[in-house]
């Protein structure tokens, strides 16, 4: 008589909850970060006409409306900076902080495939976009310091300071920002699925209530400039900007609440992922 029931004499599962938010494990498998970060970068070129032109496409693109729409309609200041480049300044930081917060946002429904075929940390997935959209990054901040020279060249006075050497900083506070905020948003939209169309909005909203596209100086109003300081990429922006050009609000109070902040949305969103990954093949 043949026996109808299987036994499992082994069960795999995620290495989290206790060692360090499953950060042990992850860095067991640090080298597939380094996989997953060669295919991102590989997929992005993959059957495009201009290749690496679309990097600086978008963010000449948002330069130039930006100009046209705040600067000259509008009529936004930018507190004596060239247009060019106070927008710039502040486009290359936030799209690098939105690609990565919808890259890591979208990561169950990305990898589902993958994910219900293999066990592997499932943080790798995450941490390999946030690095590799760094190449990204990396070409549009090489095109604004090229734009920031040739004003320099033309006899335009900016004024950098010693607080650029807080760029390295600023930079870990866009990735682990990204992170965790992406991670609570995937954790939640496996669910509710419907949260997707929210989050467009979300990334927008949040675009505007950061100073982007005008100085924080130009917030006048109290109550405004108080709820802007909330927002924990307002400190990032004005000290980049601050840094690079000697205009814009620096405050150490202020960037030390984005840095808690952001480390407190960190293990909030680590810890929500690595609860949901237990069961997002059966919700997803």
């Amino acid at each position: 008589m043949v026996n109808d029931f299987t036994y499992w004499t082994t069960q795999i599962t995620p290495d989290t909850y206790v060692k360090g938010l499953g950060l042990r494990e992850l860095w067991q498998k640090r080298y597939l970060i380094w996989l997953f970060v060669k295919r991102d970068i590989t997929v992005q070129f993959k059957q495009t006409i201009f290749g690496m032109g679309w990097y600086f496409i978008s963010p000449l693109f948002s330069m130039f409306m930006y100009i046209v729409v705040f600067g000259r309609i509008a009529g936004i200041p930018t507190d004596d900076i060239p247009q060019p480049v106070f927008y710039l300044s502040g486009i290359c930081l936030w799209e690098y902080f939105s690609e990565c917060l919808t890259a890591v946002s979208n990561t169950f429904q990305t990898n589902a495939n993958l994910f219900g075929k293999v066990y592997f940390p499932r943080l790798v997935s995450p941490v390999s976009v946030v690095i590799s959209k760094i190449f990204r990054f990396s070409l549009q901040l090489g095109m604004f310091i090229i734009v920031y020279l040739f004003f320099v060249c033309k006899g335009v006075h900016l004024c950098p300071t010693w607080y650029l050497f807080l760029f390295p900083v600023l930079l870990l506070q866009i990735q682990g920002l990204a992170l965790g905020v992406g991670l609570i948003i995937s954790s939640l939209t496996t669910k509710y699925r419907d949260l997707t169309n929210f989050f467009g909005v979300f990334v927008s909203l949040w675009m505007y209530a950061t100073p982007i596209v005008y100085p924080l100086s130009y917030v006048t109003n109290p109550t405004l400039h108080k709820l802007m300081l909330f927002n924990p990429m307002t400190a990032v922006i004005e000290t980049f900007k601050y840094g690079a050009y000697g205009s814009g609000q620096f405050s150490w109070q202020a960037l030390g609440y984005s840095t808690l902040c952001t480390f407190v949305l960190l293990i909030i969103g680590i810890t929500m992922f690595n609860r949901k990954q237990k069961f997002f093949i059966d919700t997803i």
